[in-house]
């Protein structure tokens, strides 16, 4: 496979297309982003748009389904869900690629009202999730989701640094 030089999210169509340095579409993929659409203000659970990168990969070597929570793997989803561990809400699962934002005032720092906007401080991420049949339209809580077998796959795709542009169109 080629290299991914970068990614896009297009949330109109709950996709992720992984680019190559020549702008083909070399793999893609079903996501999920936030069922409240597209914003960048803490606590709005939207999902940002702009210009990102990935600032950390987390949950190499992990099994699928892997719940993590605070970022540290917790156990496997269905050994949770027997032992009535309680589980958060959005249950993040398998990998996680970091976001970070690169554009200030947009997806970075504080907007010019001094409102926090910060991607890497809202904790968005792409992950896997526990709600696969929702994939494809928007159902997260801001992160961009993606089935646990696909995140897993593009984890081992991407290296932390790469581009990630998520747009409306």
């Amino acid at each position: 496979m080629s290299h991914i030089s970068y990614i896009i999210i297009n949330i109109d169509q709950q996709r992720l297309y992984c680019m190559d340095q020549d702008e083909n579409i070399i793999s893609d993929y079903p996501v999920s982003t936030s069922s409240l659409g597209v914003g960048n203000k803490n606590g709005s659970y939207q999902t940002p748009l702009g210009i990102h990168s990935i600032a950390q990969k987390i949950g190499d070597g992990c099994s699928i389904n892997e719940v993590f929570v605070g970022r540290q793997p917790l156990g496997i989803l269905d050994d949770l869900k027997m032992s009535k561990e309680s589980l958060p809400d959005d249950i993040i699962s398998s990998r996680i690629l970091w976001l970070q934002g690169e554009e200030a005032g947009l997806n970075k720092g504080n907007d010019s009202q001094g409102d926090m906007i910060d991607s890497y401080q809202r904790y968005i991420y792409i992950h896997g999730t526990s709600e696969e049949d929702k994939i494809g339209q928007p159902a997260s809580h801001g992160c961009v989701r993606m089935k646990n077998k696909d995140v897993i796959e593009l984890f081992n795709l991407v290296e932390e640094g790469c581009k990630v542009i998520i747009k409306e169109s």
